[in-house]
């Protein structure tokens, strides 16, 4: 995935991988192993790809720009159950109302920590 979106925005620059080289001070030789997926930029080099092209880390490196809310759900609802399924916690037996209270307490935490972001 990288590398393909390496390629395509050099092409869609219209630009050799000679040319993409020389703007990033590496060789073209480091250009052909990325686009071939054989290297990978580190991080500073990323960065400075993402800047060349006017994109984000993200975006080279084939990721969604905005993460699925629905995941976000999904795991709540994961761990709603995985808490409902729980009948013991360190040797002694839970409740129902345990199992509410680490629920209610769990929905708050992870509330005020969504805020924070």
């Amino acid at each position: 995935m990288l590398g393909n979106n390496i390629k395509e925005l050099r092409k869609n620059k219209r630009m050799t991988q000679k040319d993409l080289a020389e703007a990033m001070k590496v060789s073209q030789q480091t250009v052909g192993a990325w686009e071939t997926e054989r290297a990978i930029p580190g991080a500073d080099t990323l960065s400075e790809l993402a800047d060349y092209f006017n994109v984000t880390t993200d975006y080279l490196l084939g990721r969604p720009e905005k993460k699925d809310d629905n995941a976000k759900t999904a795991d709540i609802e994961d761990l709603d159950k995985m808490i409902d399924n729980a009948r013991s916690f360190g040797g002694k037996k839970m409740t129902e109302n345990d199992r509410e209270i680490i629920k209610a307490y769990l929905k708050g935490f992870y509330d005020n920590k969504n805020q924070g972001k």
